[in-house]
């Protein structure tokens, strides 16, 4: 069957979606990879692949800080969330509407604002290759307010067994930060264990899952991204093992594509409240530094 035969529906994702709104992205990325083809990553282009599918606020983190300058990437992210000052052209914002944010536009001359339906949820990053460093910045970034932090080992060329993991993993945990970390979670889920930290693995994938729920099953402050959990039972499978408030959805925008993991949990077996849960409400409770309520048996 074809479909220029009128022999063949196309497939309409949309239309599996439904309704299905994510109040709250977990890896979405400011900035490009100087390594590899893929998009510029500017935060105006962000914001519309992300309001155009019904992201409606994303936790940033900047590849500038990540992979050229720590301090002025974090600095350029969190000035995103500030109150545009009086009297900054037209030409050089984008408001998220409803979000109270300004975002850097083109900076063409006669532009005008374009409304943007995201709200930004700045999440620092470290360089894990100067570990004290790293833990300065950590006290910073905690002292200005943020409420996350981001790893990036695989970018940075870290390995989990290295004392900078380890070292950085106990300052977040003590200054109370939500830790969102790529790498492979067989491995790196070691740093964090013990420590009582919150934990957002980004990188999990269906084929090591198993791996994650057995050491969650120890750990109530690990969590996973569902953005690789996309084989017919995973998400199912880790919400009856360890619930689903344990599950976060992430799409990695723009380096990846955020329809893929919205498709998957809109057709998840996974309950409404359950749903819901997982497309923000898990993300919002990490990040507001509120305790997981779990039902009493």
């Amino acid at each position: 069957m074809a479909i220029k035969d009128e022999t063949a529906m196309p497939f309409d994702a949309w239309r599996r979606i439904g309704g299905l709104e994510v109040a709250l992205d977990v890896d979405v990325l400011f900035g490009a990879y100087p390594d590899r083809d893929g998009p510029p990553g500017t935060p105006a282009s962000v914001l519309r692949v992300l309001g155009a599918h019904r992201i409606r606020a994303a936790a940033v983190a900047s590849l500038r800080a990540a992979l050229f300058d720590v301090r002025s990437g974090n600095d350029e992210l969190l000035a995103l969330t500030a109150p545009a000052p009086t009297g900054l052209p037209a030409s050089g914002l984008l408001e998220a509407a409803g979000s109270g944010t300004a975002v850097p536009g083109n900076g063409e001359s006669g532009a005008a604002v374009v409304p943007v339906g995201t709200a930004i949820v700045p999440v620092g990053a470290v360089d894990l290759r100067d570990p004290i460093g790293a833990a300065r910045e950590l006290d910073r970034l905690a002292s200005a307010g943020v409420r996350a932090v981001r790893l990036f080992p695989d970018e940075q060329g870290v390995e989990a067994g290295f004392p900078s993991v380890r070292h950085v993993a106990r300052q977040a945990a003590r200054l109370g930060l939500v830790v969102l970390t790529g790498g492979d979670v067989r491995r790196f889920w070691r740093p964090f264990a013990g420590l009582g930290a919150s934990v957002v693995f980004l990188d999990t994938h269906f084929y090591h899952l198993g791996d994650f729920l057995v050491a969650a099953a120890d750990e109530p402050g690990f969590h996973t991204s569902t953005r690789l959990l996309n084989s017919p039972d995973a998400l199912e499978l880790a919400a009856a093992e360890i619930g689903a408030d344990r599950l976060l959805y992430g799409s990695r925008t723009p380096h990846y594509e955020p329809l893929v993991p919205l498709l998957r949990l809109a057709t998840s077996g996974l309950a409404p409240v359950e749903i819901a849960a997982v497309a923000g409400g898990n993300a919002a409770r990490l990040l507001s530094g509120e305790t997981a309520r779990k039902e009493q048996p």
